[in-house]
């Protein structure tokens, strides 16, 4: 069960942006609610032609993905109902014609018109406007699911955790906002129109939910262009109309003796899936709304593998869509594409059960027992239950991971990784089930090393430079596994050469080039200005920007500096985008900074902590700008502030830890690496600081005991082994340099 996660699609923005705006730009437009533009280019224009493909997508999620909120869209039960969880409470009722809800915590409460319904099953929230624009999703939701599953039922958000006022994840903060975390997927033709200045909203959309316009773009040519034919009494030519050359014709087949089919006919032109990522991704915008005919990475910046996101062999952990996993697969290096499996309009599966699978893959290798190994028809042998393990989000919405991995406990044991047979086992080991499968199946296959390697490093175990280019340069691997690996560099390196990373900075995978110009300021500057300035020409967006990050601050040639411009406009296009958020702001007093402007820089990380209060890296980063101006008496008032805000912090903690020790006041900071520590107790490195500390302070003795205790929790034992053989040696004690040694 994932415990934190954010409300339906709200961590579909989760990834932080590294580069931040001097001097936001304001929209112009007054804050208001959402409505629909005043050129509105509407479903209607398709469906007069096209209502088969009406019909068909009326029954997709993607027809009831947001609504306004009335008897017919409305799902939940709002006949005088409540709810209550740790003491937040919910009282739903209908008021003339309209859906209200009271909520209250501690002695205030607040009542709330639903204006829309977003999202139709597993579960249904609620939209209500809490001013200036901002819709905000309501903290119980409806589970839509039948009663004899468990649903029928309101229920809370995070169910297994209190959620106070002062949490960042409170439905009232930013990161509960429909606005900038939901919008943009939910309705076609968004556009936020956020205010930086008034920190408001005038957002606005072409239709309310995801309809044509989402996945064809504008199409009023095409349209008008009928029009024109049928007013001149020309027969209407629909083959004309929906065939090009994006859509070749071919098949998958299989020959004789094939275990698995094979695309015949024409190459496949798979990038109408840039459509799907553009929702289906965990990712950051870098412009306001979604075009369906543009590139993916001309829109966004995606969140690759690395941890806390995916487990270290890539399986799905949190909230991260299908972009990340799907791109690890077989079968998408094979040509697969979303639409092999699911409906273009209807987006259901095409096929019930293991029928799916049987497409491709011969019934009589793949659906038998001597496969599977479990009663035919059972659950057990159903192919998504050992290939696509499924995670439950907001607490009923069972997803699938489309990496299509095999099953494989022996990594589990090594990478504490999950696997489908003691998911499904829980009473079973995962040394069981490595048994049961040699059993059956024989030993697994080798592991490549650098897919082992990639492990290791994604799970915070140790490797070496080498090791990590030999991952990077492996062509057996998926593209999005290698470059992942290259925008984890800074962990076994703080400086490249130019060989090393010139090879991927003009690579044709976009991926790689894109990894590689957000890393290239691990090369020297000479180097950097030499190898990333083409970059800043690039076809996509995504790479321009993570070039003209690398390139701040560099001393560029003329005939460069044009297209640098260029591309640092759109950086701080991306961080307007994202400034209703925390992390946008935090990122514009960052850029300020690096840009030498310390007052815009103060100006911004002030605001960060203002619009989201409970965002500690807010705090932090203003105590870093002040600690850089030598201004230690506002270090210690924000972080102090940041402390009594967000008591339960740990890095504002180790953060306050490391400035007392600067102020040469060891004794005090102790507590605080200690309260680090057990506030974060999977960070090494805060139980590392605290134990050498205890060191530092003349108490070392005490530091030895207490790191064996400690280092036995921690998965990544890396630094604090060598703090123990350190401690060990300086104590000369042989035992414990020996027990060191065997961990």
């Amino acid at each position: 069960m994932i415990i934190r996660y954010f409300s339906y699609c709200l961590s579909i923005h989760a990834v932080l942006l590294t580069a931040l705006l001097i001097t936001p730009a304001a929209f112009s437009s007054e804050s208001k609610a959402p409505q629909q533009k005043q050129v509105v280019i509407a479903n209607q224009q398709c469906t007069v032609c096209h209502q088969e493909q009406q019909h068909n997508w009326q029954q997709s999620d993607h027809a009831k993905s947001m609504a306004i909120a009335d008897e017919k869209s409305v799902l939940a039960n709002f006949n005088n109902t409540k709810a209550e969880h740790y003491g937040q409470k919910a009282h739903f009722f209908i008021e003339g014609k309209e859906y209200k809800a009271t909520i209250s915590y501690d002695d205030k409460s607040t009542t709330y018109a639903v204006k829309y319904t977003f999202g139709f099953f597993p579960l249904q929230q609620y939209l209500v406007n809490t001013g200036k624009g901002k819709l905000q999703v309501l903290p119980f939701a409806w589970d839509t699911r039948k009663k004899s599953d468990g649903g029928q039922r309101w229920y809370h958000n995070y169910s297994h955790e209190e959620i106070r006022p002062e949490d960042r994840l409170h439905w009232q903060q930013p990161l509960q906002n429909w606005n900038g975390m939901c919008a943009d997927c939910h309705s076609d033709g968004l556009v936020r129109n956020y205010n930086v200045e008034k920190n408001s909203f005038a957002t606005q959309w072409d239709n309310i939910n995801v309809g044509c316009l989402s996945c064809h773009g504008d199409m009023s040519n095409h349209a008008n262009s009928n029009k024109k034919n049928a007013s001149k009494s020309k027969p209407r030519n629909v083959t004309q109309d929906i065939t090009s050359s994006r859509h070749p014709t071919g098949q998958w087949l299989r020959s004789l003796g094939d275990k698995t089919a094979k695309w015949q006919g024409e190459k496949r032109d798979n990038t109408f899936m840039d459509t799907c990522f553009a929702c289906h991704s965990l990712r950051a915008p870098l412009t306001d709304g979604i075009d369906a005919k543009k590139p993916f990475l001309d829109q966004f910046t995606p969140q690759l593998l690395a941890a806390p996101m995916y487990h270290a062999d890539g399986q799905i952990k949190e909230e991260v869509y299908v972009y990340g996993s799907f791109l690890q697969s077989k079968m998408f290096a094979q040509g697969v594409s979303c639409l092999d499996c699911h409906d273009k309009h209807t987006m259901k599966l095409k096929a019930e059960g293991n029928g799916l699978c049987l497409q491709c893959h011969g019934p009589e290798v793949y659906n038998v027992k001597e496969h599977h190994q479990h009663e035919n028809n059972s659950t057990g042998a159903q192919c998504v239950n050992c290939h696509m393990p499924d995670n439950r989000y907001m607490g009923v919405d069972d997803r699938r991971d489309h990496s299509f991995k095999i099953p494989r406990p022996d990594l589990s044991i090594s990478f504490n990784t999950p696997n489908a047979c003691t998911q499904c086992h829980e009473e079973k080991s995962n040394e069981w089930a490595v048994e049961q499968l040699n059993t059956w199946h024989g030993k697994a296959e080798i592991l490549l090393t650098s897919k082992k390697d990639f492990m290791a490093l994604s799970s915070g175990q140790g490797i070496n430079l080498e090791q990590h280019l030999h991952i990077i340069a492996d062509e057996k691997l998926d593209v999005i596994t290698r470059a992942t690996a290259i925008q984890l560099l800074s962990y076994t390196t703080q400086t490249l050469t130019a060989e090393v990373l010139a090879p991927y900075l003009s690579h044709e995978e976009d991926l790689l080039r894109l990894s590689a110009a957000s890393v290239a300021t691990l090369l020297a500057p000479a180097e950097r200005v030499k190898l990333v300035s083409p970059l800043l020409s690039d076809t996509y967006k995504a790479v321009r920007v993570a070039a003209a990050r690398s390139l701040l601050g560099s001393e560029l040639l003329e005939v460069d500096q044009t297209a640098f411009n260029g591309a640092f406009k759109a950086v701080l296009k991306a961080n307007d985008i994202s400034s209703w958020r925390g992390e946008g702001r935090a990122n514009q007093g960052m850029l300020a900074a690096q840009m030498g402007d310390m007052s815009a820089a103060e100006k911004s990380l002030k605001a960060a902590i203002n619009i989201e209060p409970y965002f500690e890296t807010g705090y932090i980063n203003l105590a870093d700008l002040y600690r850089s101006q030598q201004r230690s008496a506002l270090v210690t008032s924000v972080l102090s502030s940041g402390m009594k805000k967000i008591p339960n912090s740990g890095s504002l903690n180790y953060s306050f830890g490391l400035h007392l020790v600067r102020q040469k006041k060891l004794d005090k900071a102790i507590a605080y690496f200690e309260k680090s520590m057990n506030l974060s107790p999977n960070d090494p490195q805060y139980a590392y600081t605290f134990v050498l500390a205890l060191d530092s302070s003349g108490q070392s003795q005490q530091a030895l005991e207490t790191l064996k205790k400690l280092i036995v929790l921690y998965d990544d034992k890396g630094q604090l082994k060598e703090l123990g053989l350190y401690l060990s040696q300086k104590l000369n004690s042989r035992a414990d340099y020996n027990w060191f040694v065997t961990l």
